[in-house]
């Protein structure tokens, strides 16, 4: 992989740490692992993940804030979501 598919490498160790850190906060809960999941399959707009996962708009915007922190995923639009290369491990990662 090269440092051009990932926002995990940073200019700096102490900055590759950081956001080493932020992603495995992200990834590291089942809930943003669904989120994940139902965002590859399609879901990807705020109304449908809702729907989708059964869980309401504060809990799923909390998730995805975290979860775009984590660079797992990024906005399209107000209400669009993208995987981003990073957030493609949830094809390696059981639960």
């Amino acid at each position: 992989m090269s440092d051009r598919d990932t926002n995990t490498i940073g200019d700096t160790m102490e900055d590759t740490k950081e956001r080493h850190r932020r992603y495995i906060q992200a990834v590291n809960n089942p809930l943003r692992r669904k989120i994940l999941r139902a965002i590859k399959e399609g879901y990807n707009t705020i109304q449908s993940l809702e729907e989708n996962l059964q869980i309401d708009a504060k809990t799923l915007d909390w998730h995805l804030k975290l979860l775009e922190h984590g660079y797992c995923v990024e906005r399209i639009d107000d209400t669009r979501f993208t995987l981003t290369h990073d957030g493609l491990i949830v094809d390696q990662i059981e639960g």
